[in-house]
């Protein structure tokens, strides 16, 4: 039987925040940083598509190995790994796309059929794909590769929408956003399987900040409004420090 007391030990050794409206809000500004965040080293500072996907690899897979190797939730790591992991998924569509030239419509199918793999292959070994259980290596990283799968998806997805099919990025922020209003009333209003809605507004809420960013960061002749990466950059990470300072203090409170 789960008691109050087993529960808040699960609570505290998991490794992930608890799902909650801030833990949405966060998620969808680091989206927009992975976007935003891209475009600045690769154009306002000319690093270049390749030497930006090496130099955000690289401090993703020392983060993550920070990350990995603790032993309970910490916010300020677990939101550095989140928004370079939005970061260099985005670099890796990015790559497929204009190094490469494979189409959206590829990408976006490819990337769906990686994310089902990787959620058939988690279910398969830990039975479960409840993100209130992430308290072992192995589901650790289960859980960092679908988030990643679900960047690189997003980018996908987003880019497919705006450029694609011509919605323009307005658009595609609208209509990614009544997707997740409408997976977020199918939970709380029909009671669908928690574990799945969570999921799919996780992966919907990429294309939504990649069009958000998008649209805030390029120009008027572009669709956009022209406030340029750097700014945009400013005003969401500011945005996420602040919120995940605040996540940091609540949850000292809270055990104290």
């Amino acid at each position: 039987m789960n008691t109050p007391a087993r529960q808040g030990a699960i609570q505290i050794l998991n490794k992930v925040p608890e799902v909650t409206l801030y833990f949405w809000v966060i998620k969808i500004m680091c989206t927009t940083v992975g976007e935003t965040a891209a475009d600045f080293l690769n154009f306002d500072l000319q690093f270049g598509l390749t030497a930006t996907s090496i130099v955000t690899s690289v401090l993703l897979a020392v983060f993550l190995v920070m990350q990995l190797r603790r032993k309970s939730y910490v916010p300020w790591l677990y939101w550095v790994v989140v928004v370079l992991i939005s970061t260099v998924g985005t670099l890796i569509t990015d790559n497929l796309v204009d190094n490469f030239g494979v189409a959206l419509e590829t990408t976006t199918i490819v990337f769906s059929l990686a994310l089902a793999v990787t959620f058939a292959t988690w279910y398969r070994s830990e039975k479960t794909l409840s993100i209130h259980s992430i308290f072992t290596t192995k589901r650790e990283l289960f859980y960092w590769a679908a988030i990643l799968f679900t960047f690189a998806l997003g980018t996908a997805a987003g880019d497919l929408a705006a450029e694609g099919l011509k919605l323009g990025y307005a658009n595609s922020a609208v209509m990614f956003a009544g997707m997740i209003g409408f997976v977020t009333l199918s939970y709380y209003g029909f009671k669908v399987n928690a574990i799945g809605a969570f999921w799919i507004a996780y992966i919907l809420t990429r294309p939504l900040g990649a069009s958000l960013g998008d649209y805030l960061m390029q120009p008027n002749t572009n669709g956009g409004i022209g406030l340029g990466a750097a700014v945009t950059n400013a005003i969401f990470l500011i945005g996420i420090v602040g919120l995940v300072i605040y996540m940091t203090v609540t949850r000292k409170q809270i055990e104290e």
